[in-house]
């Protein structure tokens, strides 16, 4: 039997690093920022930055989650989004997305969802909360071979009766 030639190893090689490369930039800081940012401008809302400890944070309930891929809440100390998708090629803009979409539910004049059963505008409020100015995300694969997804903001937010911005 033949060994491949280095050539094709070295393509090989290139075509996974390009690959993880690619899988793991749809899911980097800045993925997530950019469609919180986005929502919040859309609403005169500032934008959000970074946090390292809330990431670190949200890292570790995902890493929890990975053997269930449940969505449940941490009930930590931060506001918190969490998503899950089937299969592993959900990113961080289809997490985010799925929560901005709900703002065709919520009425900012009376402070209200409006939301049909199964929906909510939660998600929503807590992406575009004025106050909460940091924000820290992770994402994995469990072990179902789906997606989870958690964001956290810090200070939190999403208080009954307040408005988000």
């Amino acid at each position: 039997m033949a060994l491949p030639s280095s050539s094709f190893l070295a393509s090989v090689v290139i075509f996974l690093a390009l690959f993880s490369t690619t899988t793991l930039a749809q899911n980097s800081p800045q993925d997530f920022l950019d469609p919180h940012n986005s929502a919040r401008a859309d609403v005169g809302v500032a934008p959000m930055s970074w946090n390292d400890t809330v990431a670190a944070y949200a890292q570790d309930y995902a890493s929890q989650r990975a053997a269930d891929c449940q969505l449940e809440h941490s009930g930590g100390p931060y506001g918190e989004n969490i998503f899950w998708g089937g299969g592993s090629s959900w990113t961080a803009a289809d997490a985010v997305n799925s929560w901005v979409s709900e703002k065709q539910y919520y009425d900012y004049e009376s402070n209200s969802c409006s939301a049909p059963p199964n929906e909510s505008c939660g998600h929503y409020t807590q992406v575009v909360w004025a106050d909460s100015l940091q924000l820290g995300c992770a994402a994995v694969t469990c072990d179902s071979g789906d997606t989870f997804i958690t964001c956290n903001y810090y200070p939190p937010g999403n208080y009954e009766g307040e408005r988000p911005y």
